[in-house]
């Protein structure tokens, strides 16, 4: 028996000889219709699926086919938990739906290509790029690749993600990276959402010059990603803000020369103390109100606050204070367009990236992975790795 399906943007529970099978289906504008013939055959894998706020399981779905020539099926070897996928799970994400896979970062082994996949061939060792890019709209011809047209964040949000066993790439030419031959694959997993990201939205937007004195709201993955490539732009002083004492005390480790506890100091005070009238640069890691509130607080006239935080409430912007002030404020979504430069800075040695790694599971472990990435002060966790 072959059930054919075509569902945009609803959910479906189909059960086959007892297996449970998610299916969320999205047309996206690449004209390809995601349709899955079901047969009693269909390949199995094991995946973590979003089930809802607040719900998750590790469970069997279907393996992931050739859609469109351009794609790319890729056998994951390693893999991550992002913040945004905390988000997802607290409900923050309304665009991800009951059923789909989770997950944006990874490496792994090429498995299949489409017919019009040129750049790589099956076998190939690859860093997957949290950002899926045509190369050919009008966003990607600006390196705007988070807003391609058939792309952008999709992966783990509009179609199931790299927390699982196999994963399909669309315009898999310009959304993977082959990985250099003896690269640390952790390493590179680092370089398939954070370090791009910290890098892109907080130090670029932030326009972080020699001399500068900076303030990074939040030591996790994102703030740490922050405070090691701020470092390529030589500024005097980088302060780290955070609850937890032993993200700080990692922060001075990579580099931070400063840090304060907002629990057990008044963060506007002690920096109106160490600086003439507050920072440069104030990157907001976290996507919380009183973060927000904090750059508010200390940013200095003329300085930049680069929001990196994925906000799932509105802030309260201060804007009669800062009009007068000459402030810029920036957002986004990482563009990745720095990924082949951290690459070979990562080759060199220039940044070590797996440093920020703190506990490492086995794919059957992702539910303890969750956990321990879940309550990371009490863990001590900054990033974990899921893999084989």
């Amino acid at each position: 028996m072959i059930v054919l399906i075509f569902w945009l943007e609803e959910f479906m529970d189909l059960c086959i000889n007892g297996i449970y099978l998610p299916f969320n289906f999205k047309i996206m504008s690449t004209n390809v219709m995601e349709a899955v013939k079901v047969t009693e055959n269909t390949a199995i894998m094991k995946g973590l699926v979003y089930q809802g706020p607040g719900e998750k399981k590790w469970m069997d779905v279907p393996k992931p086919k050739i859609l469109a020539p351009t794609d790319a099926v890729v056998k994951i070897l390693k893999t991550t938990i992002c913040g945004t996928d905390l988000h997802i799970l607290k409900g923050d994400v309304p665009t991800v739906t009951k059923g789909r896979v989770l997950g944006h970062e990874g490496v792994g082994i090429i498995e299949e290509i489409g017919t019009a996949v040129n750049n790589f061939k099956k076998g190939d060792h690859v860093l997957i790029s949290c950002i899926t890019s045509c190369g050919k709209c009008e966003y990607c011809k600006k390196q705007m690749y988070s807003h391609c047209e058939d792309g952008g964040w999709i992966l783990g949000h509009l179609i199931d993600g790299t927390q699982a066993g196999f994963v399909r790439i669309p315009h898999a030419d310009n959304s993977l990276y082959k990985i250099p031959a003896g690269a640390n694959e952790e390493a590179m997993v680092m370089l398939s959402d954070i370090l791009p990201t910290g890098h892109e939205i907080g130090v670029i937007n932030g326009t972080v010059k020699p001399g500068d004195t900076i303030a990074i709201i939040g030591a996790g993955p994102i703030g740490m990603s922050a405070l090691l490539t701020a470092q390529f732009y030589s500024p005097s002083k980088i302060i780290m803000v955070d609850m937890d004492e032993n993200r700080l005390a990692v922060a001075k480790t990579f580099g931070a020369t400063h840090t304060i506890n907002p629990t057990k100091d008044d963060v506007a005070k002690l920096i109106a103390k160490e600086t003439k009238d507050g920072v440069d640069v104030a990157i907001e890691a976290v996507g919380i109100p009183q973060t927000f509130d904090i750059c508010q607080e200390i940013i200095r006239p003329g300085g930049h606050i680069a929001n990196v935080g994925v906000h799932g409430k509105s802030v309260d912007l201060q804007l009669q204070k800062l009009w007068i002030q000459n402030i810029t404020i920036t957002t986004g979504l990482v563009n990745t367009n720095t990924t082949p430069m951290l690459l070979k800075t990562v080759e060199s040695n220039g940044i070590s990236p797996e440093k920020l790694i703190t506990h490492r599971f086995k794919f059957d472990q992702i539910m303890d992975a969750y956990e321990v990435f879940g309550n990371a002060a009490r863990e001590k966790a900054i990033k974990v790795i899921i893999g084989d």
